[in-house]
């Protein structure tokens, strides 16, 4: 089925959309920009939402919807409509075990909306910032649950960054501990990305497709890695570029090219021409 024929088109970021420059290429720019009258081209990510305006504003598409924190946090019309995030408490319990571990502290960044915050501007808040052209708020994580407990606020996501042994630690206690209520992915030895348990990109899409009123069976959607196998085994077309794990690619309809090589604007290309 060409394209076309489809309502609505979804993509992952990071390892899908973007090159080995972490940066749209011209060929992507121009293959969105070709179809984007006839096709809405949503972005689905881990990212908060400040960190994917600036490819919506190059792809030209900044005024449709965007899937942000994997799915916690759906926009449309720069509004929510849907959020959910993880409870405060369990926000003072991962804060908790990281103050209180002897073996030294990782790093910590809470995100909520448009808000991204860190202890310290260290390593690893510079590669982050390196990555998606976004600067943290520079504040304690207590400072910052201080800040939320009025409201009960909680977050969006989390990520914790560090030693591949601290960190390797931490994902089996919170496993343990938290894992009922959580969804802990590990993309590196050094990184967890926290969300809660009850949102995927693929309950994000499912919201989405319900405001719009399109049938899920009517969506291309492409993706790279483990927090995009729901979604490409979903949705009508789904397709893993060639640098996919192999658990996405096995739920897949079609496999195109390599990120570093525009997976994505390649297929778009040979099935739009």
């Amino acid at each position: 089925m060409a394209v076309m024929a489809y309502k609505i088109l979804f993509s992952d970021i990071d390892g899908t959309l973007l090159n080995a420059e972490r940066d749209l290429s011209e060929l992507t720019v121009s293959e969105i920009q070709r179809i984007r009258e006839e096709i809405p081209v949503i972005l689905v990510s881990a990212r908060m939402p400040k960190q994917m305006y600036h490819l919506q504003e190059k792809l030209g598409i900044r005024n449709t919807p965007l899937i942000c924190y994997n799915g916690a946090l759906v926009l449309v019309d720069d509004q929510p409509i849907h959020s959910t995030e993880i409870p405060l408490s369990t926000v003072k319990q991962i804060v908790a075990y990281n103050e209180n571990n002897s073996e030294g502290k990782f790093h910590i960044s809470l995100f909520n909306a448009d808000s991204w915050y860190v202890e310290a501007y260290d390593y690893w808040a510079k590669r982050e910032e390196n990555n998606t052209r976004i600067s943290p708020e520079i504040k304690s994580n207590r400072d910052v649950l201080k800040t939320w407990e009025p409201s009960l606020k909680g977050a969006h996501k989390i990520t914790c960054m560090g030693d591949a042994n601290l960190i390797e630690k931490a994902f089996t206690y919170f496993s343990r501990h938290l894992g009922e209520e959580l969804h802990l992915y590990r993309s590196k030895d050094t990184y967890i990305e926290i969300a809660s348990k009850e949102v995927s990109k693929l309950t994000g899409i499912r919201k989405l497709l319900t405001h719009f009123d399109i049938p899920i069976e009517e969506a291309i959607a492409f993706g790279d890695n483990y927090n995009d196998t729901e979604m490409i085994a979903a949705v009508g077309h789904g397709v893993a570029v060639a640098n996919a794990r192999d658990e996405v690619k096995a739920v897949a309809k079609a496999v195109t090219v390599h990120h570093k090589e525009d997976g994505v604007a390649q297929y778009i290309k040979q099935i739009l021409p």
